[in-house]
């Protein structure tokens, strides 16, 4: 049974009503999947037969330039999805977005609220440690970059939403009634989705379990509101957080990073105490209780 407090989600999720069967949806997904891998194989060789050190810097994310249109590249996903759900559902790709209006005013109230947020946590103590700070790119030239890196992140982050808490959660909902399935599966895998091969076991399982808690708190916002502006702010504040403001020298995704610090000396790292043992941890917990402070600040700003 739906809580009354989705009531606003039955607009959001009709229409999706009239093709919610669920062989369509897994081909949609494939065919989502299968078009962006295209598209992102093409782009790349462009890019490498026209500029290789470019394409090195977008790969990795190491400058300005090279991060942003990385995340750019996420218009590439949103192409396919638009182009699958016209296809395969008859349907356009604002349809996932909901009333264009409110979700314009919801994603600016909680892209903000979330964003005082963050400034909050990082005033407040345990604070950083400038001792291995670096010279970043220093202010004009951040904030010369911050229009370019601010769009790209929207990108990314409207096409990652669009996805799972648009397309997908509208057509389990337009099938299945229960909240437990249609704001379970999108999330379990977005979560997939954020596997890290490039740390540990331990770590990327604790990145998964991250990213299910905070896609289930954008399904919560989307159902609440009907439509997808909340889960866009809320999710734009929390990449323009991770992605403009703190980097480690030379490391990927560190192109927009007004701070770089340097990685640690090996010798440090083995003096350093150790971290607690096992995936469920305190840091995990600091990480999940953010989720949901974020989640209540776009909902106080929301009014939902």
């Amino acid at each position: 049974m739906t809580p009354a407090v989705y009531a606003p989600h039955r607009a959001f999720v009709a229409p999706a009503r009239g093709s919610n069967d669920l062989g369509r949806l897994v081909m949609g997904i494939l065919a989502v999947e299968f078009l962006f891998g295209i598209g992102l194989s093409l782009f790349s060789h462009l890019i490498e037969s026209a500029a290789p050190d470019l394409a090195h810097n977008v790969l990795y994310g190491l400058t300005p330039a090279g991060l942003s249109i990385q995340l750019a590249t996420f218009g590439l996903f949103a192409g396919s999805l638009a182009l699958v759900m016209r296809r395969a559902h008859g349907r356009p790709l604002a349809s996932a977005i909901g009333p264009l209006g409110p979700a314009a005013a919801n994603l600016i109230l909680a892209a903000a609220a979330v964003s005082v947020l963050y400034l909050a946590l990082e005033i407040l103590p345990p604070w950083w440690s400038a001792a291995t700070l670096q010279d970043g790119p220093g202010l004009v030239a951040w904030t010369l970059a911050l229009p370019f890196g601010l769009a790209a992140i929207l990108v990314q982050v409207s096409a990652e939403e669009l996805f799972y808490r648009g397309y997908i959660q509208q057509q389990l909902a337009a099938r299945f009634d229960s909240p437990l399935v249609w704001m379970l599966v999108p999330n379990l895998l977005f979560a997939a989705a954020h596997w890290d091969n490039g740390g540990t076991s331990e770590e990327s399982l604790q990145y998964v379990i991250w990213a299910l808690f905070f896609g289930l708190a954008a399904s919560d916002l989307t159902a609440r509101t009907g439509n997808l502006g909340a889960a866009i702010g809320l999710h734009l504040a929390n990449n323009a957080y991770a992605f403009l403001f703190f980097g480690e020298v030379g490391a990927p995704d560190s192109g927009l990073a007004l701070l770089l610090f340097a990685p640690e000396p090996m010798t440090e790292m083995v003096q350093a105490p150790a971290a607690p043992a096992g995936v469920l941890n305190i840091y995990l917990l600091i990480d999940v209780t953010i989720v949901w402070l974020s989640w209540l600040a776009a909902r106080v700003a929301i009014r939902r």
